[in-house]
């Protein structure tokens, strides 16, 4: 499949690529990383960076504009999108193909070519595979693919601690930071907080609660958020925070934006895809999003969470 994908990205002049909404630096690492892949194996075309710009990820890359008469004739490419809902910008569709590169569950297989390996660590990890498979063709790869790879990698094993880490994760890193970027001013983007969300995570830490079996649940609502002048995607930064706390199984924080509340569920083990799914969402194993539209579904979560982690 990567032979065909790069069969399929020599053919075309114009190359558009896209991610997932609420990105994360997976998305933009991937994503970003694949773009300047490309510009640097091949600088005759055009290639394009899709979507909503996220202020918080500006440390990694700016996103272009783009006119939907660029899409004309154009090949697609989604990275690090399951499904089509989340695909970030809906003019995905008017390009002539379509290839999605991803690494969550394959439950919508949308797309002309598809290439999903659910046992990668991240799409980072994919794409820096693609760029070794083709490296004898043409492809070839700059400090700056490198540094946003890295950093999709860095991103999405929660700095190589999750269970998806791999030997293979460990060596690929390996090889990208033998290119030219800085380390520390990399980490400093990717973890640096600002004062007042270093004291919501106060607030977090403070007013959690653990339920039967081991389940965590926070509350953060819009009166919250703008007590600490905070938004959701900033709240949403926070959800690793119970990860360290003894006894606890798997956990969700209830995040309220203007038209609904965002689930987002993490896991020491138990499976909570599953779980994700039933309330319009899906995701990894043991770290998934979700939404609910009214705060009486609270419960109904929760009681799927206890089901699952008993």
């Amino acid at each position: 499949m990567k032979a065909e994908i790069l069969k399929e990205i020599e053919r075309y002049e114009t190359i558009i690529i896209h991610r997932h909404v609420r990105p994360d630096p997976d998305a933009y690492g991937s994503q970003c990383g694949l773009g300047e892949i490309l510009k640097t194996s091949f600088p005759e075309k055009n290639i394009y960076l899709a979507g909503k710009q996220e202020e918080s990820l500006n440390y990694l890359k700016r996103l272009d504009t783009i006119s939907d008469d660029t899409y004309k004739g154009a090949l697609v490419i989604v990275c690090d999108t399951a499904n089509t809902a989340r695909i970030c910008d809906r003019r995905y569709t008017q390009g002539d193909k379509l290839i999605k590169i991803d690494h969550h569950p394959n439950e919508d297989p949308y797309g002309d070519l598809l290439w999903v390996d659910e046992d990668a660590s991240s799409t980072s990890e994919m794409i820096y595979e693609f760029y070794l498979s083709g490296k004898d063709k043409g492809l070839k790869m700059s400090d700056e693919a490198a540094r946003l790879l890295f950093a999709g990698i860095v991103g999405d094993t929660g700095r190589f601690l999750f269970a998806s880490t791999t030997e293979k994760t460990f060596s690929y890193a390996g090889e990208l930071i033998q290119y030219d970027f800085s380390r520390p001013e990399l980490f400093n983007g990717m973890y640096d907080v600002d004062e007042n969300i270093t004291r919501l995570n106060g607030y977090v830490l403070q007013n959690f609660e653990i339920l039967e079996c081991g389940i965590g649940k926070m509350v953060i609502t819009k009166d919250i958020m703008r007590k600490f002048n905070t938004t959701p995607a900033e709240a949403s930064l926070l959800v690793s925070a119970l990860g360290s706390v003894k006894g606890v199984k798997a956990w969700a924080f209830f995040i309220e934006e203007e038209k609904e509340i965002r689930v987002r569920l993490r896991s020491k083990g138990p499976v909570i895809n599953g779980v994700a799914r039933k309330y319009n969402g899906g995701g990894h194993p043991l770290a998934a999003g979700a939404s609910i539209y009214s705060w009486d579904r609270v419960d109904e979560v929760l009681k799927d969470l206890e089901d699952v982690c008993r």
